[in-house]
């Protein structure tokens, strides 16, 4: 694999985290969820050519990012897992999360959940999670993830590789009409 891309897929990934965290306003404990296909990152359709060493690049640059500012990172897999989230343990304690039986390969669950659950301290994966923001690279589809209600964000990266790049951030539902004070 070309360091040049590795480097770049880093770059790249560091970057949309930062600004969707700060977009966000993100902190301590919060949650992010990624979704994100190697496959696409390479330029090809989304389950037909994941690579592992693209896979360790994007989760190396994720919680480069995340654990410095204590932010929960929920990796979601492919269908083959329907779509669970590997998390940390801690993650899953905080946030009471239901827990399924089930490691990720890149064969099933994806390139990058299997790198995360190899990459985190002590991983599990969670059936469901209401994230507070959200990335997708390749369009895999995490809005299943993010809380309601869902606010899209465009970063200023928007491709990693050649992947799509997309983000959400999700802010508390403003209930009462126009007599309300927000």
């Amino acid at each position: 694999m070309d360091n040049g891309l590795i480097e770049r897929v880093q770059d790249e990934v560091a970057a949309v985290f930062g600004e969707i965290i700060a977009e966000a306003g993100l902190g301590t404990g919060d949650i992010i969820v990624l979704g994100a296909s190697s496959s696409e990152i390479l330029g090809q359709h989304i389950g037909k050519a994941g690579s592992r060493e693209v896979g360790s690049a994007v989760i190396k640059a994720a919680l480069g990012v995340t654990v410095p500012l204590g932010i929960y990172l929920a990796v979601q897999c492919c269908e083959h897992l329907n779509r669970a989230l590997v998390v940390e343990s801690a993650c899953a304690k905080a946030y009471n999360l239901e827990l399924v039986s089930a490691r990720p390969v890149p064969e099933a669950g994806g390139a990058c959940a299997a790198a995360a659950y190899e990459a985190m301290q002590q991983p599990v994966l969670a059936e469901h999670i209401a994230a507070h923001a959200g990335i997708d690279i390749g369009d895999t589809s995490i809005g299943m993830h993010v809380r309601f209600v869902q606010v899209p964000f465009r970063p200023s990266v928007k491709k990693v590789g050649a992947a799509h790049v997309t983000a959400l951030k999700s802010r508390p539902k403003l209930i009462g009409g126009i007599r309300a004070n927000y």
